[in-house]
């Protein structure tokens, strides 16, 4: 198993977090030290002395190694909109060397490093650079959140071309119900399991509670899925 992938959305507020959340005690079950990465996150509070983005911090307690934020999470913006903006009312800049050296001493520590991106596939985070164009960078497979709602196949199909696109494997995907009253689930995961030519790694019910932890339905990647 590749000891690191790339969680990718197909939009914001699908539950990436939470799905990325519930891989990672899918992976402590299994015996694997595992860390959740956050490279870039826009939107934080101020707590103990420190700007906190609540996804980082929600990766940092599913992890079963606390490897510290300013690897974990290690360009943190304090405005909640699209990260170059945000940037660019901080006067930052991101800059993706920093994001790769961070990467990589994650990666020295744990079985498993599960790197979530920001919102969509496609979100700018400098005029030139993408989180496409960073998970090419980190060459890593790619496990994708589908938000189960209504136009998540098209939303699926659309990224799935942009992570293939870009010379990307699409390792999985995962169904996540973020509408509790969609019609025809059943139906729409069928024909997502039909396109997308990657295993489903597990369907993520409705889940009020939010507990990623509780979630036991999902499974990892292996190179003969």
């Amino acid at each position: 198993m590749p000891s690191a992938y790339f969680i990718a959305g197909t939009d914001t507020e699908i539950g990436k977090t939470f799905t990325t959340c519930a891989l990672l005690h899918t992976a402590r079950r299994a015996g694997l030290s595992a860390i959740g990465m956050k490279p870039v996150a826009a939107g934080a509070e101020w707590r103990d002395g420190a700007w906190v983005n609540e996804d980082a911090a929600r990766l940092r307690s599913a992890s079963s190694i606390d490897p510290g934020l300013a690897d974990l999470n290690p360009v943190c913006l304090r405005t909640p909109v699209a990260p170059h903006i945000a940037a660019a009312i901080e006067q930052v800049s991101i800059a993706p060397a920093t994001i790769l050296d961070a990467f990589a001493r994650l990666r020295a520590q744990a079985d498993l490093v599960l790197v979530e991106g920001v919102g969509g596939f496609r979100v700018p985070l400098t005029d030139t650079f993408d989180t496409a164009d960073l998970a090419v960078a980190l060459d890593l497979p790619v496990i994708l959140v589908v938000g189960m709602r209504l136009g998540c196949i098209n939303h699926a199909l659309l990224t799935a071309e942009a992570i293939a696109a870009r010379g990307l494997t699409l390792a999985g995907w995962v169904a996540n119900q973020i509408d509790p009253d969609m019609q025809c689930v059943s139906e729409n995961r069928h024909a997502l399991a039909q396109r997308l030519g990657a295993p489903c790694l597990g369907h993520v019910p409705f889940n009020p509670d939010n507990d990623p932890a509780a979630v036991c339905a999902l499974v990892l990647p292996t190179p003969d899925r």
